[in-house]
């Protein structure tokens, strides 16, 4: 599987400038992270084309969905570069393009909220949000509250400090000390890996957990952490933005569907979201938002309601 099963919001500007501090001071031979959470991701060249309506598909949308010109997403906006805040206070990320593009297609806007991750979905069902759209696998446990879109594709990544000095392997993670995100199912795959290790007569692993994937990552760049899992897209990008404080141990395993989600019982408001989504994925402006924010290995090529979840 990949990413998040429950999570919060928490302080996410904060924890980004603190992870910049941090590496700044004490990271792998000096290196400092870049001071904007975007550098060194997006392609500034490439601009994503504008989006026109398709009628047909925005008639799809429920009326009072439609009504007031706006869809409300629920989104926790800490997980990088899916979706966060920037250094000027702006949602920025992977989702937010997409969403952008979808709500565009649809004669709509997105108006994206910030909220902890495990009170998304119960927002959805109780009519706070209107969509979700923030790295959510698909998995069986959720097809029976809600209907969701396939998007994108993603596995679990481990990173470590470079030159894996620990000689760290995801194998055999018995002992080590490895940092995760609250919530994720990134969670579960360690405490699984740590029951094996106790089976073994191993020492257990000690899986140190953080509200946000920033401070996630700040823990393993100041070396509170032997290691750390998250789903393959944000670890690359960590990478990326530690400028060689860290590097990828293995290769991305558990590989699933990312899914927007939408309230059941909805007529057709999830076949609009695909149609959508599948249009974007046609005319190329779903690869140029991938390839924006480096992620395009995770890109899919047909959009579907309700996939049977992976294993």
């Amino acid at each position: 599987m990949s990413r998040r099963q429950f999570r919060r919001l928490g302080q996410v500007t904060t924890g980004l400038t603190a992870l910049a501090l941090a590496v700044t001071a004490c990271g792998s031979g000096g290196s400092g992270a870049p001071t904007d959470p975007g550098a060194g991701q997006t392609t500034t060249t490439a601009e994503i084309p504008t989006v026109a309506k398709d009628p047909a598909l925005a008639a799809q949308v429920p009326s009072d969905i439609a009504s007031d010109g706006k869809i409300v997403v629920g989104q926790d906006q800490s997980y990088p570069p899916n979706e966060f805040v920037d250094e000027k206070n702006q949602a920025v990320g992977m989702d937010i393009d997409l969403g952008n593009a979808i709500a565009a297609k649809l004669g709509l806007t997105m108006e994206f909220q910030n909220s902890a991750f495990d009170g998304i979905i119960p927002g959805l069902t109780s009519g706070k949000y209107e969509l979700a759209m923030s790295s959510f696998t698909i998995n069986a446990e959720r097809l029976q509250e809600v209907d969701m879109v396939s998007y994108f594709s993603a596995g679990t990544s481990m990173a470590v400090l470079k030159g894996n000095p620990d000689g760290i392997s995801i194998d055999d993670l018995c002992g080590k000390n490895v940092a995760v995100q609250k919530g994720t199912v990134q969670v579960e795959d360690l405490e699984k890996k740590s029951a094996e290790c106790k089976t073994a007569g191993k020492p257990e692993v000690t899986v140190t957990q953080f509200q946000n994937q920033t401070d996630v990552t700040l823990a393993l760049t100041a070396k509170r952490a032997q290691a750390m899992l998250a789903d393959s897209p944000v670890v690359d990008y960590a990478v990326k933005q530690t400028e060689g404080a860290l590097e990828t141990a293995g290769a991305p395993y558990d590989t699933a569907p990312y899914g927007i989600i939408v309230p059941k019982g909805k007529g057709d408001y999830a076949k609009a979201v695909q149609g959508a989504l599948q249009a974007l994925m046609d005319d190329g402006t779903y690869k140029k938002i991938l390839e924006k924010w480096g992620v395009q290995g995770g890109g899919i090529t047909t959009a579907e309601v309700n996939p049977p979840p992976a294993g």
